[in-house]
């Protein structure tokens, strides 16, 4: 009964849209169909030609390369050598993928409910080596036989459907390198590596997977972390996990046991985080999936991981994703754009905006070593930002909507 009902409001719902609609009101997006577990393990994976993105997810940098997830079809690989001409290389097809990681050129991503893993050692002849079943059981449908959902795309009114509404709600993940043979994704990450472990969180959880044979990922254990989970981040032997009201410090000493620290708590919020130094930098936001929040930066004493302080509050217009290099931070505002600002001055950040570009709308961002990588919602952007009060775009690769 409730699978008809469903049924019958998405059917409702794209009669009523292609209704009284002129062409150019429609919009693309992507609704749910539901399989099953054996269905999705049937489905096509592997690399294929390189092909536009029709939407762009978590972003990743791997030494010279760029991966750029959409959502829930796979992975894009650029080659990235030159920052001002990215080279599309190819598309790494995985059904139900929203993040990734890189280590000792293994590649690690979820599909729906499995881990899968790639070697990546050759760019061109991409190879899976292995897959882990039944790690990410949030996703399973209510019921006796477990079922998922796979995504298609259909036209739909553009007021009815604001971009960045199922990028809250699935596709939201980061990581940052620890070491020369790991990769380094933004603060909406999802996935992250350490230590020869990787860490991904789910909507209530933290699991771990022990990667010490990189090609052989396993499955240690998952830690149940209570509902609202959405980021994480490591620093230093610390993992900070983002939920949407607050964020948890764990302690990865022992990576294969990691200890809760504390927890810094706000207001319900969506709730990305980076740090630097004894520093931890939060956004909070309104709208989408994080109802009844304010829109702010919050920087947070972290010197003592047992006793989070804030220290400061400043007043945001949207913020999402942010990074951080030397004194520098970058954020990206949504539908508002994207700012820097100087931050050696931990309480007067907010008087030390350095730019704001209004143009680009903005949901994750990479300080990397070459360029900053901005995604929003038209494509992936690259700055130069030597100059962090003047950063210079240096290209876009656009979606093809």
């Amino acid at each position: 009964m409730k699978k008809n009902l469903i049924n019958a409001v998405l059917l409702l719902l794209v009669f009523t849209v292609f209704t009284n609609c002129k062409k150019d009101e429609y919009e693309m997006i992507q609704i749910a169909k539901r399989i099953s577990v054996q269905e999705m393990r049937a489905l096509p994976v592997g690399l294929t030609k390189a092909i536009p993105a029709k939407r762009t997810g978590k972003i990743y940098i791997y030494n010279d390369y760029l991966f750029i997830n959409e959502p829930n079809e796979g992975i894009h690989i650029y080659n990235n050598t030159n920052p001002s001409a990215p080279v599309n290389m190819g598309f790494l097809k995985i059904p139900g993928n929203v993040d990734l990681a890189i280590h000792n050129n293994i590649l690690y991503a979820d599909s729906f409910i499995d881990l899968l893993a790639f070697d990546i050692s050759n760019l061109n002849g991409i190879k899976q080596v292995k897959r882990v079943t039944d790690v990410f059981n949030q996703l399973y449908s209510a019921g006796a036989q477990k079922y998922l959902y796979t995504y298609k795309d259909t036209l739909v009114k553009k007021q009815t459907y604001k971009k960045g509404i199922f990028k809250d709600a699935a596709y939201s993940s980061n990581s940052l390198s620890q070491s020369s043979s790991t990769g380094q994704g933004g603060s909406m990450a999802r996935f992250t590596l350490m230590n020869d472990y990787l860490y991904t969180v789910g909507v209530n959880n933290l699991s771990l997977f022990d990667v010490k044979t990189a090609s052989n990922p396993t499955f240690l254990k998952a830690i149940n972390l209570g509902w609202g989970v959405e980021t994480i981040f490591p620093y230093e032997s610390k993992l900070f996990i983002g939920t949407n009201r607050g964020m948890h410090i764990f302690s990865a000493t022992d990576p294969a046991n990691p200890i809760q620290l504390s927890t810094y708590s706000h207001i319900f919020a969506c709730d990305p985080v980076v740090v630097q130094g004894k520093y931890a930098y939060v956004t909070l936001r309104t709208g989408n999936m994080c109802m009844q929040a304010s829109n702010q930066l919050e920087v947070v004493d972290i010197e003592d991981p047992t006793k989070p302080k804030q220290v400061a509050v400043y007043p945001m217009q949207n913020p999402h994703g942010l990074s951080t290099s030397g004194d520098h931070l970058f954020l990206c505002e949504g539908n508002y754009g994207i700012k820097s600002f100087n931050i050696a001055n931990k309480i007067k950040i907010g008087n030390n905006m350095l730019q704001h570009l209004i143009n680009i709308k903005s949901f994750d961002v990479i300080a990397g070593p070459k360029s900053l990588i901005v995604t929003g919602e038209d494509g992936v952007y690259q700055f130069n930002y030597n100059d962090a009060a003047n950063l210079k775009q240096l290209s876009i690769i656009k979606d093809q909507l």
